[in-house]
């Protein structure tokens, strides 16, 4: 995925400032798309030149250089095109996973601090999702489809947290002693 369909889509539900776009950004696709804001900004300019997006002045921007970005239909055409193609399941890169493998092969890595920073880390995005599921989702206000695909996205995350979460407390189990031999 390249981070102009992120912007592209982002854009479609909302057209915005460059400034607004990376924080609305940093609040939505930003959970499972990371981009910096001055990566956002070259990437409007890019999309620009490429017939994707148009900009204006904004109605607020008095003089400053704000701009309003929209979509064009060649950018609708282009996010279409790219989220009709095949995905190939993403490459797992974990260099926890590795020290891992390191600390069974020497016996002599301690990785329980990291272990602790991690789980804090899962813990705290589990709560911010828990708590954005609570306030844009709440239990039986019906959907639309728009919305329903929002929720399962959040639910994904939720799952993702989770799943860390316990893998990450069965680890420091393990490496602090607290568990015998362990079953396959």
């Amino acid at each position: 995925m390249s981070l102009s369909h992120a912007v592209l889509t982002s854009l479609i539900e909302k057209a915005s400032s460059g400034y607004d776009l990376a924080r609305r950004f940093d609040k939505s696709i930003g959970y499972f798309w990371h981009a910096t804001h001055q990566q956002i900004y070259r990437e409007l300019a890019r999309m620009e030149a490429a017939g994707w997006i148009a900009s204006q002045p904004a109605p607020d921007a008095g003089k400053t250089r704000k701009r309003l970005y929209e979509v064009l239909p060649a950018g609708r055409a282009e996010l279409a095109r790219w989220a009709t193609e095949p995905t190939p399941p993403p490459d797992l890169r974990d260099d926890l996973s590795v020290k891992l493998r390191a600390e069974a092969a020497l016996g002599e890595i301690d990785l329980c601090t990291e272990l602790r920073q991690r789980i804090a880390s899962h813990a705290e995005r589990l709560d911010l999702y828990r708590a954005l599921a609570q306030r844009d989702f709440p239990p039986g206000r019906p959907l639309s489809r728009a919305a329903a695909i929002q929720h399962l996205i959040l639910q994904k995350g939720l799952r993702y947290e989770e799943g860390n979460l316990r893998w990450c407390e069965e680890m420091l189990a393990l490496l602090d002693g607290q568990q015998g031999d362990v079953d396959a």
